[in-house]
């Protein structure tokens, strides 16, 4: 199936179609998909890191997990898929996708799919709208970056603090000096390197175009970015996906704190859903260049608007703690999905 999932679009597998050898499997998708060429002219693939994603969804083994999903970042120039970080976008259309394969039976007139993210370990739980026992992809929830509107999903992240690096804070430091720089290194279920704009002398308002165009940026941005893989237990990320990069500012349209996110080497137009609730749990942190920045509500559930170059996206966070010492207890957002084909996609022949 071909699915919008949030802001991204993907190939999504059952992996009972496809090789358990995960070097036959790799090839077989990147036949499909495309890769390698800029174009993808012969695949599926768009083009685009957003557009050129896969999920492989499976029956979960594990004691209250329905499925288990490994998602793979398709490199649009390269023959290679990365497979680890997760993808809160394409997790969205996860549950659809399970109810539509059997994989999971639909209730009326919400259905829950417990999903386990194999990349990371994190635990999602997503609410589906299945009125009469079928999925329903119209509705009126509204999500910045995507056109129209369609019936919400509710995504509720059990356990994401740490899915990568091994902890929230991965060098025990809400700031590190990196490069020069003041950042945050977190992972609250994707790495980020959080970092005020103006540390890099930009406004961190500019818009994405001039950012993806700004090689002196992206240069010193990987600088930061390949030492900061190393603090964080990533080892060498020149060939990695993670950490993503993001810097803040002062809000400017009402919301919480202004972002502009590098994924890692294209400015996003937007930013990733998991990209988002670790700038918001940065955005909770005493003295980090977030907190430094941002307007964050009082309470201990906060709503913190993520503005991003095409709009904004909401995270809910349930925070315990005390002011000094937050603890981020739960993490959960609103995405939607649409399936956009179902059918049989062929490789190249002699593959």
């Amino acid at each position: 199936m071909m699915i919008r999932g949030g802001t991204s679009k993907g190939a999504y597998f059952l992996a009972s179609d496809l090789p358990p050898d995960a070097e036959a499997r790799d090839r077989l998708i990147l036949s499909i998909m495309g890769s390698p060429d800029s174009r993808q002219v012969d695949g599926l693939g768009g083009a685009h890191p957003l557009t050129s994603k896969v999920a492989i969804v499976s029956p979960s083994p594990q004691p209250g997990c329905d499925v288990d999903f490994l998602f793979g970042q398709v490199l649009v120039a390269e023959p290679r898929i990365d497979v680890t970080p997760n993808c809160g976008n394409i997790l969205a259309g996860i549950g659809p996708f399970a109810i539509e394969r059997g994989l999971v039976p639909a209730t009326d007139p919400v259905t829950r799919v417990r999903v386990r993210t194999l990349n990371t370990g994190t635990i999602a739980e997503l609410a589906v709208q299945t009125p009469g026992g079928r999925v329903r992809y119209g509705g009126e929830a509204r999500i910045d970056g995507v056109p129209g509107t369609a019936a919400p999903i509710a995504v509720a992240f059990m356990d994401a603090a740490g899915s990568v690096c091994g902890r929230l804070l991965p060098t025990g430091n809400t700031v590190d000096r990196v490069a020069g720089v003041d950042a945050t290194l977190i992972d609250n279920g994707m790495p980020v390197v959080v970092l005020a704009a103006e540390s890099v002398s930009r406004t961190g308002y500019e818009p994405r175009d001039v950012l993806d165009g700004d090689a002196e940026l992206k240069r010193r941005l990987e600088e930061i970015r390949l030492k900061a893989g190393r603090l964080m237990g990533l080892g060498d990320v020149r060939a990695k996906v993670v950490p993503k990069m993001a810097l803040v500012a002062p809000p400017a349209a009402g919301g919480s704190v202004c972002t502009r996110s590098f994924i890692p080497h294209e400015c996003h137009a937007s930013i990733g859903v998991f990209a988002a609730v670790t700038v918001a749990t940065a955005c909770i942190l005493p003295g980090s260049p977030a907190a430094r920045v941002a307007r964050v509500p009082d309470g201990p559930e906060k709503t913190l608007s993520i503005e991003h170059p095409t709009g904004e996206f909401s995270v809910v966070l349930g925070v315990g703690g005390t002011p000094d010492a937050p603890v981020i207890e739960r993490a959960g957002l609103l995405r939607t999905a649409r399936l956009l084909f179902d059918g049989v996609a062929f490789a190249r022949e002699g593959l």
